[in-house]
């Protein structure tokens, strides 16, 4: 699983040869203003065939798509199916597969980034809203109704960004929050869990999360994740199923794989820089240096200072 910016969207989503590419390349963009953008679903479909599929992978800015079709999506240990017709919200916060059953897609959707909303005088804190939130269940089964009614806050969004309206960016902004407040009085679609694929997916996905911590390439850097429950939170799972899943798959704890880890990172420090052993306590997440003399003993048997000696 990689991190996917905004750019690196319009990248995976359009190649050189498709005309929408240039979409990216907007007056907004040079303005400071934050990114935003709307998308016709059935179009997009016939300028770049094949590639609405959303690998898992993380992203830098939120999505909101009005969907209308049959699909898939994949999220922590979680598969929900859209039968017909929905609404889904993705943060940065929540990894997900997003994947078509059928050729017959139609809809809209709107990515924009964080400091987009945040140029608002009334900005709404993204990270504080329930439907953004790590705990969200954030894809939602609609009816005709809702789904007509969703509908034209999207075609006002694509007919005003194509506008000359000198403040046509505070009134998309408006029409994003009225999608967000919108999608927090609709009741989400249950999930299944698919045992399977839900295992190797958050073994995977924890592995892949652990690893970006690493390496720690100066003393101003530290660990942002250090607990089994910090691991946990970030895979929207509950700590004692990430610690069953880990388990099954290999045979350790969630907090042996996270100390071994940590261990093997303070081993080459220890080796490789002339940092002091107070500094790579810190960047390794101690408040103490004796906490990380007694955490590397009990991993080695010897003291950071012998280790190095050695």
């Amino acid at each position: 699983m990689t991190t996917i910016s905004i750019n690196e969207f319009y990248r995976e989503i359009f190649d050189d040869k498709c005309e929408l590419t240039e979409l990216f390349f907007s007056e907004q963009n040079n303005n400071n203003i934050g990114h935003f953008n709307v998308f016709n679903i059935a179009e997009m479909n016939s300028a770049c065939k094949g590639k609405l599929v959303m690998p898992y992978n993380r992203r830098t800015y939120y999505k909101i798509s009005l969907i209308n079709g049959h699909n898939w999506v994949e999220y922590a240990d979680k598969e929900i199916e859209i039968k017909e017709k929905g609404i889904l919200f993705a943060s940065p916060r929540i990894p997900y597969r997003y994947t078509p059953q059928n050729e017959n897609q139609s809809g809209y959707f709107c990515i924009f980034t964080a400091d987009f909303m945040h140029k608002s005088k009334t900005a709404l804190h993204l990270d504080s809203l329930p439907i953004f939130s790590s705990q969200s269940d954030f894809v939602f089964q609609i009816n005709d109704e809702q789904f007509d009614a969703i509908e034209q806050i999207f075609l006002k969004m694509s007919s005003e960004i194509d506008s000359d309206y000198a403040f046509k960016y505070d009134l998309l902004r408006n029409y994003v929050t009225e999608l967000i407040h919108t999608g927090q009085k609709l009741k989400p679609i249950e999930g299944t869990k698919g045992k399977h694929n839900a295992t190797s997916r958050i073994s995977s996905l924890f592995i892949e999360l652990l690893e970006r911590q690493f390496p720690i390439e100066s003393i101003q850097q530290e660990l942002q994740l250090r607990t089994a429950k910090q691991y946990a939170e970030n895979l929207r799972v509950h700590v004692n199923h990430l610690n069953k899943v880990l388990k099954e798959v290999t045979g350790k704890t969630t907090t042996e794989i996270i100390s071994s880890r940590i261990t093997q990172e303070a081993k080459i420090l220890l080796k490789q820089t002339d940092w002091n052993v107070s500094e790579i306590a810190n960047c390794l997440g101690f408040d103490e240096v004796a906490h990380f003399s007694n955490f590397f003993k009990k991993q080695t048997n010897q003291s950071p200072l012998h280790f190095r000696e050695n």
